[in-house]
């Protein structure tokens, strides 16, 4: 199943960008910090729907509209007195197809996985705020993953849109590390 596979294919691009994301939470010491690092989330996840809009459709995804995006990030950004104004610079992968839309649509709902463990450090730095993103879809998110990991499974047909998928999930992995610039990773 491509759901597997994609996972065991991107676990190293997925343990740096973890490195990345959760040294620059250490980092955090203000709601102006955790504004700062939001933007990060923000003008990434912003760059990647862009992307994958001609090819993630209701047809596809029922729930797509229910699920988490930028919108939330952009709400939690405000609640925590900022705004998008000044953002860092972004590089969605390239994306031609609905299976590299699937592909780094696996990123971004994996983010939303691992959002309760975010919510929780943000919590021993006092930060309480702006989490609406982070808090995924509650009792609801091994459910909604569940709902996303049937269409991806079901839409590699072959070897080769696998590996499309991967490919482009790696990319994304990738790009995303990158709007965070050199972060010490030791």
């Amino acid at each position: 199943m491509l759901s597997n596979n994609i996972k065991e294919a991107t676990k190293e691009a997925h343990l740096t960008l973890e490195k990345k994301v959760v040294q620059k939470m250490k980092a955090i010491r203000s709601d102006a910090d955790y504004a700062d690092f939001l933007k990060h989330f923000y003008v990434y996840f912003n760059q990647v729907e862009q992307a994958i809009a001609p090819y993630i459709t209701t047809d596809l995804l029922p729930d797509h509209a229910e699920r988490r995006n930028s919108a939330y990030l952009k709400q939690d950004i405000e609640a925590l007195g900022s705004n998008v104004d000044e953002l860092p610079q972004a590089t969605a992968p390239d994306i031609n197809n609905t299976i590299q839309a699937l592909g780094a649509l696996y990123v971004m709902e994996g983010s939303i996985m691992g959002g309760p463990i975010i919510v929780k450090m943000l919590e021993k730095f006092g930060i309480t705020k702006g989490v609406s993103f982070f808090s995924g879809y509650g009792e609801a998110t091994g459910q909604m993953w569940g709902k996303f990991t049937a269409v991806l499974n079901a839409q590699a047909n072959n070897e080769a849109e696998e590996a499309l998928a991967i490919k482009t999930a790696n990319d994304t992995f990738s790009n995303f590390g990158e709007v965070f610039g050199e972060v010490s990773v030791a």
